[in-house]
């Protein structure tokens, strides 16, 4: 799950994959604004097929995270 989702982050906001980590922050590591943000879960919600509430978003701030919410909502790779 982290190759895909580093793959998508790389995309979404145009850094290198080698620089995201588990422990990457997508605010203070990456310089995601909410625009960013938003742009990028729904890229995750597109690839996974499921629905991240605007609540939900305001508690990720990490690729970990982003697992973590998954995992924890029954999607798995």
């Amino acid at each position: 799950m982290f190759e895909k989702l580093r793959d998508i982050i790389s995309e979404q906001l145009s850094v290198d994959a080698a620089d995201i980590e588990l422990s990457t922050s997508f605010k203070d590591d990456l310089g995601a604004d909410s625009l960013d943000l938003y742009e990028l879960v729904m890229a995750i919600e597109e690839e996974y097929n499921c629905e991240i509430p605007s609540d939900d978003v305001a508690n990720i701030s990490t690729v970990e995270d982003v697992i973590k919410y998954l995992k924890d909502n029954g999607i798995e790779e």
